[in-house]
């Protein structure tokens, strides 16, 4: 009895959706930078002209529009009949890419890069459907390893948390050919949010970003590092082991840690700067810090945006 009512427990509360951390995280909107395509009436500009509440432009009425829809006021004035066209507000889609390769698998304290970002994954996929808007899930390493495709059902959520829970880490990680294998897939404008480390070839990781903002996605990168990649803390004799390329390194950190440091100050520079570019959202996530934390400075940032 004991055994089947703590499966049900399971059942009913998947791992990586904490309630604690959802309640922190509050009822923040995800609010799309750019106009978004989607399927039904919701919160976020649409690019398509539909007939709904904000009045955009007119056209010259052509045979087979309905009647309702002609302007009768500029006909009045210019005998002419045109047709009020409005935008549409809409739902968006959003695909979250989660990098499983090995090095993800690193943490120096409870949560490694991998567990912490199942974590916001779950969080957000909440927060997205909550705002009926639709979700999916992409867990990739080398090459794509699981997809479920978005929607908009708090099912979705349970079944994107359960994934996630299956995830183990992978040999490599191939970021680059991911988002262009994302460029092509996704067929409607909307949301791709990327949880990686970005240990991957720099030049080719921004190729990526770029065909995702070419095809009109608002992209996400969330950058996740553990608090001793950003702070190299080490000291005696330690023994760096590679954790996706074979082979080992021992040496005192205190010889190079400064220039650790420095790389890895240009690498993040450089990577911030990418984004930029390509006017594409950066978070830098340090996994030393609470999760809803880290989504709620993110989130309000958005809103911010909106105003």
């Amino acid at each position: 009895m004991n055994g089947s009512t703590t499966a049900n427990r399971s059942q009913r509360n998947p791992k990586y959706l904490d309630p604690a951390t959802l309640q922190k995280i509050g009822p923040l909107d995800l609010i799309a930078r750019e106009v978004v395509e989607g399927v039904r009436i919701g919160m976020h500009k649409s690019p398509l002209r539909g007939f709904s509440t904000e009045f955009a432009q007119h056209r010259p009425y052509v045979p087979g529009d309905a009647i309702r829809h002609v302007d009768w006021r500029v006909y009045g004035r210019t005998q002419r009949y045109y047709i009020k066209l409005f935008e549409a507000e809409t739902n968006f889609s959003a695909n979250l890419l989660l990098d499983a390769s090995s090095s993800m698998h690193y943490g120096s304290g409870t949560l490694s890069k991998l567990e912490y970002a199942k974590y916001m994954a779950a969080s957000l996929a909440y927060l997205i459907v909550d705002q009926r808007d639709s979700v999916g899930l992409a867990v990739f390493d080398e090459a794509l390893r699981d997809y479920i495709p978005p929607r908009s059902t708090l099912g979705i959520v349970h079944n994107l948390a359960r994934a996630l829970e299956k995830v183990e880490p992978r040999p490599r990680t191939n970021v680059s050919a991911l988002l262009s294998e994302f460029a092509r897939r996704i067929p409607r404008r909307g949301f791709v949010m990327l949880f990686s480390d970005l240990f991957d070839n720099l030049g080719a990781f921004v190729r990526g970003l770029a065909h995702l903002r070419f095809r009109g996605h608002n992209v996400v990168v969330f950058h996740v590092l553990d608090p001793y990649e950003l702070q190299f803390p080490f000291n005696g004799t330690i023994r760096f082991q590679g954790l996706e390329e074979d082979g080992q390194l021992v040496t005192q950190p205190q010889r190079v840690r400064a220039a650790y440091l420095e790389e890895l100050r240009k690498f993040l520079q450089q990577v911030r700067r990418a984004c930029d570019r390509n006017h594409v959202d950066y978070v830098l996530v340090d996994t030393s810090k609470p999760v809803e934390i880290v989504l709620t400075s993110y989130l309000i940032g958005r809103l911010h945006m909106r105003k």
